[in-house]
């Protein structure tokens, strides 16, 4: 049995997202969570891409327009993640999540 193209593109954009949901869940570092969260992100862009691909109108650009989207929507989580690691890490002086129950303004 062989897999088209459409299915192999969804067999590893699942194997990113659950690498990225396990990134996400099993660490307690900041940064490695805010990876794990940007994989998952990678993997939605990638299923986006592959039906725009494989879907039945692929000349109409649908696909690359949800995917300039999410990146953007990504750049802009990942700012705001860093910000918020910095500012975490000014107080607490240290980024383990454990540790950052408390926040003060």
């Amino acid at each position: 049995m062989s897999l088209s193209p459409l299915h192999l593109c969804l067999l590893f954009s699942s194997a990113l997202f659950c690498l990225g949901l396990m990134a996400a869940l099993s660490r307690s570092n900041t940064i490695l969570v805010l990876l794990g969260v940007e994989l998952m992100l990678n993997a939605a862009n990638i299923n986006f891409i592959a039906f725009w691909r494989y879907g039945p109108n692929p000349e109409a650009a649908t696909g690359v327009v949800f995917v300039l989207f999410a990146i953007a929507v990504a750049a802009a989580e990942a700012a705001v993640g860093l910000a918020l690691v910095i500012a975490i890490y000014r107080h607490q002086k240290n980024i383990r999540l454990q540790n950052a129950s408390r926040l003060r303004g």
